[in-house]
């Protein structure tokens, strides 16, 4: 059994972990609220948005070409993976980093065999990973972080799109923690580009007559989809910082708990220490004066 200087040590130094997941925890809640605001005030607006470009796509006539959803043969392929700059956010990075594993494994195997899947890491934690397990991570926004305005995350939306219309890349491909609650995230591997636009049997079916477009909904299209899809990407942003928030206010949310009831452990056997300690030196006493009599 330890003596109680060590029990003392211990619990000195799990009450201090405490207090520091107990402040993270609440730091963290405050950041989640804002970003679950920002979520319910974006996800209306690109759900909707996205539906009129599908709407309207599908009343275009045969043979219209557009630069964005350019079905090409996937022979070079960029993977976005969006994690964060910190841990003790539970599983929210090792999530995202198995899921590209599982791409270069799988879906793209022979690209990946080729060295033709480059990826582009936001974040410290999936770039770190993945450049140790020998990926070809080939730049990164970490600092993105530090300013998540809607300026700073097109540039980087603008970066895959032009990588794309000039056939850098034939694919591209976001992974991302999607947000549900503060203690569920789903993780997507999501194609960015090419867009995906109705089909033959799907454009029978749908119609623009919802809409009045001026010029032309040809001319319409041309114009949006590059700030629909700058959109869209800033709204994978904002799930991953929402998925963030909620992953570590859960996670430290779960280490107070577990401070505080190893503390109650420790406690216990501190008391238990201490009164045998009491014990064996009331029986040394004892001895020694029956000793001292005899």
């Amino acid at each position: 059994m330890p003596n109680l200087k060590d029990i003392r040590i211990r619990i000195n130094s799990v009450k201090t972990t405490r207090q520091v997941t107990s402040a993270m925890k609440m730091v963290s809640a405050a950041k989640f609220k804002k970003a679950q605001d920002d979520i319910s005030y974006i996800r209306p607006y690109v759900d909707r948005l996205a539906g009129m470009i599908y709407k309207l796509s599908g009343s275009l006539e045969e043979g219209f070409e557009l630069e964005w959803s350019e079905v090409r043969e996937p022979n070079k392929v960029l993977i976005v993976p969006v994690s964060s700059n910190r841990g003790l956010c539970g599983g929210f990075n090792a999530n995202v980093i198995k899921e590209v594993e599982k791409l270069c494994k799988k879906d793209f195997k022979m690209q990946n065999m080729k060295g033709n899947v480059d990826i582009i890491a936001i974040g410290k934690q999936v770039q770190k990973i993945l450049k140790s397990r020998g990926y070809n991570v080939v730049k990164d926004y970490n600092d993105l972080y530090s300013d998540t305005s809607f300026e700073e995350v097109i540039n980087v939306a603008q970066e895959m799109m032009e990588g794309f219309v000039s056939k850098k890349y034939d694919k591209v491909v976001l992974v991302y923690n999607e947000y549900k609650n503060a203690a569920v995230q789903f993780i997507r591997a999501e194609q960015f580009l090419p867009m995906a636009l109705p089909t033959e049997e799907e454009n029978t079916a749908t119609n623009a007559t919802d809409y009045i477009i001026e010029p032309d909904v040809p001319t319409f299209i041309k114009r949006v989809i590059p700030d629909a899809l700058k959109t869209m990407f800033y709204r994978v942003i904002l799930e991953s910082l929402a998925s963030e928030h909620g992953a570590r206010m859960t996670s430290m949310h779960k280490a107070t708990d577990n401070a505080t009831d190893m503390l109650s452990e420790l406690q216990l056997q501190y008391n238990k220490a201490r009164q045998g300690a009491i014990t064996t030196e009331i029986l040394e006493i004892v001895g020694g004066a029956e000793a001292l009599q005899k």
